[in-house]
C-alpha cells in the first residue's frame, strides 16, 4: 500500500501593498501640491490680471502688452503632451528635479526686464517651463490619497487649486504692483520657484515605471501640433484687440495653424503608437465629451473675463474687488469639497445638470446691471457661478479618464489633446468669444445713444450745462464749455453702452449654459429610454 504524498508546506503570503497614505506624508503631498499649483498659476496669471497696471512700466500699449499673454500660451497649450512620453521615458525622478531647475531659472529672467521685446521673449520660455509644473503639481495632489480616493478627492482639489490661479493672483497683485511694478510682480514668483525647488528635493514623488515610448516621430508630429496649438492661442489672445478681419497675419495665422495640425493628424493615423489617436478622438462618445468640455469654458469666461471686465470698464481696480474674489474662492473650494464627496461614475450627468443650473441663475442675475452696480452687488451670483464651476469639471475629467483608461495607458497623450485643447485653448476661445461680442455690442449700444444726444433737445442741453459748471469758475468761453460738457457726457455713454454690452453678453452666457443643460437631459433621457427598450426585449431562446 503506498504512502499518502506528503503535501508542501504552505507558503508564507506577502502582505498586501499598503494602500493607505501615512498622513504626515499625505499632509505634506497636498502642501507640495498647493504649492507648486500656487507657483505656476501666479507665473500664469500675474500679467493676465494685471495688464493695463504694468503698461507703463513696459513702454507699451494694451494692445502690445497682451502678446505678453499670447507668448505665454503658445508653448503652454501643447507641451504637455510631449512631456507625458518624456516622463515615462526617463522617469519622473528625473523629469522632476531637471522641470523645476528650468522653471527657477527662468523665472529669475523676469527680474531683469525693462522692456517689452525682453518680456515677451522670456514670458514665452517662461510659458513653456510651467507646463511640467502643472503636471507634477496634479500627481503630488494624487498621491495624498489611496487608490479609492484619487479619482474623487485627488482630482477635485487639483482642479480647485488650479481654478484658483487667476483669483488668488487678484487678491494679492495690488500689494505686489505697489512694491515695484513688474518686477514687484515677480519677486513673489521666485520666491515661490525656489520653495517649490526645495519642496520636489526633499519630498520626491513615488517613483513610476520607465518605458522606452519615445519614438522619432514624435519629433515630427509633436512640433506640427505645437505650431498648430500656438498660433491658436495667439490669434485667440489677440484676435479681438487686433480686430478680427482687420490684421491680415490673423488669417494667415489661422491657416497655417489648420494646415500644420492637417498635416499632423495625416502622420498620426499611419502610427501604431500615435501622439493623437484620430480615430479614437472622433469617436461619438469622445466628440459628445469633448462638445461638452468646450462649451463648459465658453461658459465660464462669464466669471473669468464677464464679471471682472465689467468692473474695469467701471473703472475698478483689482484692489477693489477683494471682497467678491474672496467669496469666489472660497465657494470655488467649497464646491470643490462638494463634488469629491459626491462625485460617482453613474452621479457625473446629475452634477452637470446642478453645475449649469447655477451658472444660469448666476449670469441671468448678473445681466441686469447697471453703472451703480459694485462687486458687493455680485457675491450671490459670482459665488454660484464659483460653485457650478466647481461641481462641474471634476465629474467630466471622470468620465474622461475612465473612457481613456479602457482603451490602455497609450491613449493618455490623445486624451490630453481633447483636455488641452477644451481647457488651455478653450479658456482662451471663451475669452476671445465674449470680449468680441461686447465690443460688437458695445458699438451698437453707443450708436444707439449717440444718435438722441443733440443739444437741441433740452434736456441734453441741460445736462451739458451740469457736467460742464465744474470749469465754470476757469473757462470763460461759452463754446469750450459746451464742449467740455459734451466730453463729459460722450463719457458716460460710453459707460452705459458698455453696462449693457455685458448685460447681453450675461444673457448669452445664460442662453448658451441652457441650451448645454437641455443638450444633457435629452442625451441622459435618450441613454435611459434605449436601456429601457433593451430591457424590456425578450432574450433570445436556446
Amino acid at each position: 500500500m503506498s504512502q499518502p504524498a506528503t503535501q508542501p508546506a504552505p507558503q508564507p503570503t506577502a502582505p498586501p501593498p499598503p494602500t493607505d497614505v501615512p498622513l504626515a506624508r499625505a499632509l505634506a503631498c497636498i502642501g507640495a501640491s498647493v504649492l507648486l499649483w500656487l507657483t505656476q498659476g501666479m507665473g500664469m496669471n500675474l500679467i493676465a490680471v494685471n495688464t493695463p497696471q504694468i503698461q507703463g512700466a513696459l513702454g507699451a500699449t494694451l494692445n502690445e502688452t497682451n502678446w505678453l499673454i499670447a507668448a505665454y500660451m503658445a508653448p503652454n497649450v501643447s507641451l504637455t503632451i510631449l512631456l507625458t512620453k518624456v516622463r515615462t521615458h526617463f522617469g519622473l525622478r528625473r523629469f522632476a528635479e531637471i522641470s523645476i531647475a528650468i522653471f527657477v531659472a527662468v523665472s529669475a529672467l523676469h527680474l531683469v526686464v525693462f522692456d517689452l521685446q525682453s518680456a515677451v521673449m522670456v514670458r514665452f520660455f517662461a510659458g513653456a517651463a510651467a507646463s511640467p509644473m502643472s503636471t507634477l503639481a496634479f500627481l503630488y495632489m494624487l498621491e495624498a490619497f489611496p487608490p479609492a480616493r484619487k479619482m474623487s478627492w485627488g482630482l477635485s482639489m487639483a482642479l480647485a487649486c488650479s481654478a484658483a490661479g487667476p483669483i488668488v493672483a487678484r487678491l494679492i497683485s495690488p500689494v505686489l504692483l505697489d512694491i515695484g511694478h513688474w518686477h514687484g510682480l515677480y519677486i513673489l514668483e521666485v520666491g515661490l520657484a525656489l520653495m517649490a525647488f526645495c519642496t520636489i528635493y526633499l519630498l520626491p514623488l513615488t517613483p513610476i515605471p520607465r518605458a522606452p515610448v519615445l519614438h522619432w516621430l514624435d519629433f515630427i508630429s509633436y512640433p506640427l501640433i505645437a505650431t498648430g496649438f500656438g498660433l491658436l492661442a495667439v490669434v485667440f489672445s489677440l484676435g479681438r484687440y487686433y480686430w478680427w478681419f482687420e490684421a491680415p497675419w490673423i488669417g494667415a495665422c489661422l491657416a497655417a495653424a489648420l494646415a500644420a495640425i492637417g498635416l499632423a493628424a495625416a502622420i498620426e493615423l499611419n502610427r501604431h503608437t500615435p501622439l493623437m489617436n484620430i480615430r479614437w478622438l472622433i469617436s461619438p462618445e469622445i466628440v459628445h465629451f469633448t462638445l461638452i468640455l468646450l462649451a463648459f469654458r465658453i461658459v465660464l469666461a462669464e466669471q473669468t473675463s464677464g464679471a471682472q471686465g465689467l468692473f474695469q470698464a467701471l473703472g475698478l481696480l483689482n484692489e477693489q474687488s477683494t471682497g467678491l474674489n474672496l467669496t469666489i474662492l472660497a465657494c470655488t473650494i467649497l464646491g470643490s469639497v462638494t463634488c469629491a464627496m459626491l462625485t460617482r461614475p453613474e452621479r457625473v450627468n446629475t452634477l452637470h445638470i446642478v453645475a449649469l443650473s447655477l451658472i444660469i441663475a448666476g449670469a441671468w442675475m448678473d445681466g441686469h446691471a447697471t453703472s451703480q452696480t459694485r462687486p458687493a452687488d455680485m457675491y450671490l451670483s459670482q459665488a454660484m457661478i464659483a460653485f457650478g464651476g466647481a461641481l462641474f469639471l471634476p465629474p467630466a475629467m471622470l468620465n474622461g479618464l475612465t473612457m481613456t483608461m479602457r482603451q490602455g495607458p497609450t491613449y493618455m497623450t490623445s486624451f490630453l489633446v481633447v483636455f488641452l485643447f477644451t481647457q488651455s485653448l478653450g479658456g482662451l476661445m471663451g475669452s476671445a468669444f465674449l470680449g468680441s461680442f461686447v465690443i460688437l455690442r458695445e458699438k451698437f449700444h453707443s450708436s444707439q445713444i449717440v444718435e438722441h444726444i443733440t443739444l437741441a433737445n433740452p434736456m441734453v442741453a441741460e445736462r451739458v450745462h451740469q457736467l460742464s459748471a465744474a470749469y465754470g469758475k476757469v473757462l470763460t468761453d461759452g463754446q469750450l464749455l459746451n464742449a467740455e460738457g459734451l466730453a463729459f457726457l460722450s463719457q458716460q455713454a460710453t459707460r452705459e453702452a458698455n453696462v449693457l454690452a455685458y448685460n447681453d453678453a450675461f444673457l448669452l452666457i445664460a442662453a448658451l449654459a441652457s441650451l448645454a443643460l437641455a443638450f444633457i437631459l435629452l442625451h441622459s433621457g435618450y441613454v435611459w429610454l434605449r436601456a429601457r427598450l433593451a430591457a424590456r426585449q425578450p432574450a433570445p431562446a436556446a
